[in-house]
């Protein structure tokens, strides 16, 4: 594995497949006692899931925080949109709605 690849992957953050607690690098769990920073690798062979105490093989990768989810490969279909982060997403939707709200309301104007 490329070191790039190494040190994108300390980022990803991991999903239980269990009950959906997603473990954050940046956070760490004050459960365990992980520091904020340790990458999923690092995280002890004993270490279970705060929520449900699955293991650690019940963790799927979501990648990391930010980023377009879905499959790498399909990212490139949906008009750009599929590229768009959540928080893009987000904004583009309840933007669109305040628009149309607002042209709405405009036309109470019209006589």
């Amino acid at each position: 594995m490329s070191e790039q690849a190494v040190a994108n992957t300390a980022l990803d953050r991991y999903e239980c497949r269990a009950c959906g607690y997603v473990y954050e690098p940046e956070k760490g769990d004050d459960k365990h006692d992980i520091t904020p920073g340790t990458s999923f690798a690092e995280l002890p062979k004993n270490w279970n899931c705060p929520v449900c105490s699955a293991k650690k093989v019940a963790f799927a990768n979501i990648g990391p925080a930010g980023t377009a989810s879905g499959f790498q490969e399909n990212l490139k279909y949906g008009l750009g949109v599929n590229t768009l982060t959540p928080g893009q997403k987000n904004l583009l939707i309840f933007g669109a709605l305040a628009i149309a709200f607002l042209f709405f309301m405009s036309l109470y104007g019209l006589k």
